[in-house]
C-alpha cells in the first residue's frame, strides 16, 4: 500500500494519508490530556485564562489534521513546513504560517518534502527555537521518505520550554524530530517537559482507522478486478505497477 503512487485517481487507496489523518487528530487529544493547562481561552469570574499556544511542524495530512483539531479545541496555532505551497492550506484552517527566511521551497516529487542541506537545517533550527519557547504544545510530523526524520527540536529548545509543556513526536518511528525522543516511550525532562514518542497511534482508534484502511484496500482490489470479480492485473497501469511487490516470482525493485 505504501508503494502506490500519490496521484489524484489513487487518493482513495492512499493508506499513508488515511492513517495520518487518525494520527494527526489523536496527537492533539493526547497533548490536551497531558497538558496541565486549558487549550481554549476561558473568561471566568475568577479571571481570564489565555489560550494555549500550539506549534505544528510539518503540514502534511497529519499536520493539517492536527492544526484543524487544535483550532477546534480553541488553541492558537502556528505551523511550519519547508514546502511553501502549503501556506494557503495552513492559513485556511485558521493557523499562522511560520516563515523562515533563507530556505527555498523544499518540495520534492510526489508532494513530499526533500531533505534540507545542513546549512538550511541550521537556519531552520535557529528560527524555530524562539517560537518553540513560546509553545505549550509542539506536534512534529516531519518525515522524508526513506531517510531518518530531520531533527527539528534540539535539547536546548526543550530546556527553554515552560514546565508542563508537551511534545508529541509523530516521527518517532523514523528516529524522531526531537533530539530527546525515545520510540515507544514518554520521556519527562528535568524541566518538566513531556516528550511523547508513542508508536502506531492509529491502533488507539481502531474502529475508524480500520474503516479507513479497509476502504483503501477495497479501492485497490476494485481496480485489480475485472468482470465477475476476476483478478485483472494490468501492469501498464501505474497504480497496479506501483502496488506490485512480487512479479513473475521476483521481488520488484524500486
Amino acid at each position: 500500500m505504501e508503494s502506490i503512487p500519490r496521484i489524484s485517481r489513487a487518493q482513495s487507496m492512499d493508506a499513508l494519508s488515511s492513517q495520518a489523518t487518525v494520527s494527526g487528530y489523536l496527537s492533539v487529544i493526547i497533548a490536551a490530556g497531558e497538558l496541565p493547562r486549558f487549550l481554549p481561552m476561558l473568561m471566568t469570574a475568577a479571571g481570564t485564562i489565555p489560550p494555549a499556544q500550539v506549534l505544528v511542524l510539518g503540514a502534511g495530512v497529519a499536520g493539517l489534521q492536527a492544526i484543524a483539531t487544535a483550532r477546534r479545541l480553541g488553541a492558537v496555532v502556528t505551523a511550519f513546513d519547508v514546502r511553501s505551497a502549503v501556506k494557503e492550506q495552513i492559513e485556511s484552517l485558521g493557523a499562522r504560517f511560520f516563515e523562515v527566511e533563507g530556505i527555498g521551497d523544499a518540495e520534492a516529487s510526489g508532494g513530499y518534502a526533500r531533505e534540507l542541506t545542513p546549512e538550511e537545517q541550521e537556519i531552520q533550527r535557529k528560527a524555530l527555537t524562539e517560537q518553540m519557547a513560546k509553545s505549550d504544545v509542539i506536534i512534529t510530523t516531519a518525515l522524508v521518505p526513506g531517510r531518518p526524520a530531520p531533527k527539528l527540536i534540539t535539547e536546548e529548545a526543550v530546556r527553554n520550554m515552560r514546565h508542563g509543556s508537551v511534545v508529541i513526536d509523530l516521527a518517532a518511528e523514523a528516529g524522531g524530530n526531537c533530539e530527546g525522543t525515545k520510540a515507544g516511550e514518554v520521556v519527562r525532562t528535568d524541566n518538566g517537559v513531556a516528550i511523547d514518542g508513542s508508536l502506531n497511534l492509529p491502533s488507539r482508534m481502531p474502529e475508524h482507522a480500520s474503516r479507513l484502511y479497509a476502504r483503501n484496500i477495497e479501492s485497490l482490489v476494485e481496480l485489480m478486478s475485472g468482470e465477475g470479480g476476476a483478478l485483472r492485473l494490468d501492469f501498464d497501469d501505474e497504480v497496479i505497477r506501483g502496488a506490485c511487490v512480487v512479479r513473475d516470482g521476483k521481488v520488484v525493485e524500486r
